[in-house]
Parts: C-alpha cells; sequence; structure tokens
C-alpha cells in the first residue's frame, strides 16, 4: 500500500515502515523555542545534567520582545543565558530576528522533507515547503534537546485536492477559513492536510505557508503541500544543507477527501469567537476599530504588499487604528527598500517591528472592552487580542487594508471612488 507524505516523512526519520496510527519514535532536524516556552525547556533540560543536542536547537524570542515588562524581561533574559551557557548558535536577539515561524522559514531551518517540532502551536506553518512541522510542549522539546528524538503517533491524512486560480484579492488565508468553516475546528484532529491537484501551482508559497499555519485551527497535526520549483525558487539561497522532498503514492490511503475550486473561494472573514465562523465578506456590515496586519499567518513581504497596493492613496478611516506588524526584520528591510513603509505612513497606519504583540493580547495594539477588530491572525477566540469583551474578525490582508479604509470589514472592490 502506498503512503502518504506524512507518512513517508515519518518512516524515513524513524527507520521503520510507518502508517497511519502506529507509534514511531524520529530523528529531528530542528526544534524551537521561543521566549515563553523556551523557559520552561530550558529548567527541565537542566535537571539531566547532560550535553544538548546544540545543532538542533533553534532560539527565538518574539512574543514579548522588545520587553514589555519585567516577567518579560526576566524570560527574554533566561532564553539568552541558556543560549551562552550551552553556546546555542542558533539563538535570534532582538534587531536580528522577528516572529519564530518567518524566521525558521527565511534561516533555512525548515525545508522540504524536515521533520522540525516547536513549543509554538502554528509550528505546522512549515508544512507549507513540504516539511512535516508540529508544536509539542516544553517539556517534549526538552526532550529534543537532549536526545534528538522524539515519539510521534503518525496521522491519518485528509487529502485536499485544488483546482483553478485564485480570483484578484482572493489568496491563502480565504482558502484555509473556507476549509476552517466546512470541518470545523476539531474536524481535523491529530489529522494531517495534505493538499494536492493542478490548483496547488497556483498557490503562492506565502499562501501555501498562511494555509499550513492555520491547519490546527481545525485541529489538524500538520498541512503539508508538495514540494515543486516554486519552493525550490523560495528556498533558493537560503536553505542550510541538503534536503530531500516527499510526494505521496498514487495509491496513499486518505481517511477523507476535501476538494475546492480556487476559482470559486470568495473574500472570507471569521467571525467571533471561533476560526470556523468563516463567511464571505460581501453582505457583511461590521464597523470596527482596529484593523491589524501581521504575525506568523500574514506577516509576509508579499501579504505588506498586497495591502499596500489596496490602500494605496487612500487614508485609513477616522477613527480607526491600522496596525502594520511586519514578522521580520528581514520584512521590515524589504517594506522599506520598496516603498511600503512610505504608503502605509501617508494612509495613517502605525507601523511595528517585529513581534507577536497584540496577536496573543500581549501589547502594542490590545483590545478594550467593546471594541472590534479585523486582523490577519489565526485566532479569534475569547479575549484572544485583549478584553474579554472585545471582538476579533480574522481575514487575509486585502480586506484588512479595505476595511480599514472603509471603517468596517469589506472587500476592495468596495474601495471604487474612495
Amino acid at each position: 500500500m502506498g503512503k502518504t507524505i506524512a507518512e513517508k516523512i515519518l518512516s524515513d526519520k524513524s527507520g521503520t515502515d510507518a502508517y497511519a496510527g502506529m507509534i514511531v519514535q524520529a530523528d529531528v532536524d530542528h526544534v524551537m523555542v521561543n521566549d515563553v516556552t523556551g523557559p520552561i525547556a530550558f529548567r527541565e533540560f537542566k535537571d539531566l545534567g547532560i550535553e544538548p543536542k546544540r545543532d538542533k536547537i533553534v532560539l527565538i524570542p518574539d512574543h514579548y520582545v522588545p520587553n514589555k515588562d519585567v516577567a518579560s524581561a526576566e524570560q527574554a533574559k533566561e532564553m539568552r543565558e541558556f543560549a551562552k551557557e550551552y553556546s546555542i548558535s542558533n539563538y535570534y536577539e532582538v534587531g536580528k530576528s522577528g516572529v519564530c515561524h518567518q524566521v525558521m522559514v527565511e534561516e533555512g531551518f525548515a525545508a522540504p522533507g524536515r521533520l522540525i517540532v516547536g513549543a509554538d502551536s502554528h509550528t505546522c506553518t512549515y508544512g507549507g515547503i513540504n516539511a512535516f512541522s508540529t508544536g509539542v510542549g516544553s517539556t517534549e522539546a526538552a526532550a529534543v534537546f537532549a536526545t534528538g528524538k522524539l515519539w510521534f503517533k503518525v496521522p491519518e491524512t485528509i487529502k485536499v485536492e485544488l483546482t483553478g486560480k485564485f480570483k484578484e484579492h482572493v489568496g491563502g488565508k480565504d482558502l484555509v477559513l473556507k476549509i476552517i468553516a466546512d470541518v470545523g475546528v476539531d474536524g481535523a484532529t491529530y489529522k494531517a492536510f495534505e493538499f494536492a491537484g493542478p490548483g496547488v501551482r497556483n498557490v503562492t508559497v506565502a499562501d501555501r505557508l498562511t494555509v499550513s499555519n492555520m491547519a490546527i485551527e481545525a485541529g489538524g497535526k500538520a498541512g503539508i503541500f508538495p514540494c515543486d520549483d516554486l519552493t525550490e525558487d523560495y528556498i533558493k539561497g537560503t536553505v542550510r544543507g541538503s534536503y530531500v522532498p516527499y510526494a505521496a503514492d498514487i495509491d496513499a490511503n486518505y481517511c477523507s477527501v476535501l476538494r475546492y475550486d480556487l476559482s470559486k473561494i470568495e473574500p472570507m472573514v471569521a467571525f467571533p469567537h471561533l476560526p470556523e465562523n468563516g463567511r464571505a465578506v460581501k453582505g457583511t456590515d461590521v464597523k470596527i476599530d482596529q484593523a491589524y496586519l501581521g504575525s506568523c499567518t500574514n506577516g509576509r513581504i508579499e501579504d505588506m504588499r498586497i495591502a499596500a497596493a489596496v490602500i494605496k492613496g487612500r487614508k485609513v478611516a477616522d477613527g480607526v487604528r491600522m496596525l502594520v506588524v511586519p514578522a521580520s526584520q528581514k520584512v521590515y528591510r524589504q517594506m522599506i527598500d520598496e516603498g511600503l513603509m512610505t504608503i502605509f505612513l501617508d494612509a495613517g497606519a502605525f507601523i511595528s517591528g517585529p513581534t507577536c504583540g497584540a496577536c496573543l493580547g500581549g501589547y502594542m495594539g490590545i483590545l478594550a472592552n467593546g471594541e472590534r477588530a479585523v486582523a490577519s491572525t489565526n485566532r479569534n477566540f475569547i479575549g484572544r487580542m485583549g478584553h474579554k469583551g472585545s471582538e476579533v474578525y480574522l481575514a487575509g490582508p486585502a480586506v484588512v487594508a479595505a476595511s480599514a479604509v472603509l471603517g468596517k470589514i469589506a472587500q476592495p472592490d468596495q474601495l471604487e471612488g474612495v
């Protein structure tokens, strides 16, 4: 019987003939922790009294940096000291870093065929470039620090067949919100999504990363795209070391199959308080207080370009705050070089350095009671971005930009004459 991409990667990394449902112990290529999840892992690891697998460890402070208070400063300091004590070279300090999942791709740790774990639920992002990547707990991360291995239950796989091509102002965020609306927030629990079909060719790698990032919002263990020439071009010049792409066998076994014609996907928005509450933007009439562009989901340069094209020559509506948060220092610099900073500043937006910040309700844009935000982030749970009485609506960068201009959730074609 043939194998899915997830089964193939876990088979090779574990040295076994692995199929869905089996428990395997596999060699992990990289383990990543951030400033929130890292300190717990450090303490657990130190109790073992052994040397770490240094080359596998990646330390990226991003959730509360630059530090917002004494507690977050202490967390960041603990990460900095751990890196120094154990000579961890893959440590990314403020000013040289960004949101962890963006940095993992930019710095070449994520690559086709690799097995990567991270003490952050959105580690599944790297499936966009054909890796099997998934979130783990801090104690599991500590185990990988020590042994370089971890046990996995090989997941069943949901095949997602794509055809067609996106319409203007529609992209990966709209596709994944549609998928989550169809299957629900627990519809893929401990399963992998595997994307296939001729439509994959029409999904940019940036959009693939967005889709894979939100696999967890349907309960998914991973969201994996095939490796093609678009993938190879995207990682060329940045990927570290060699890699082996994986493709599913023609006779692979899937637990279910979903089919989407990309040309029929509309601009989407997920209403509070779950990502599964997705619906078409058209006909929506929700006034907003804040428009947030950024995060590990949609903070890449491609997202910034999309939003800038929509808002260029226009102004953020009175009574609305627009926050633009590039996902890394590299993206920040690209925005400067391409003139995107000027476009956003001229529109009246606030531009921040890279941080997770408001996405998780930390700082730099959290919401007050009764406030509403449309955000290109990945979660809209009660209190996610601030007060439990606030509301978060999830959308793609084009919708976020259009909404900032009109002061209500809108799609770009509503801006004619504005």
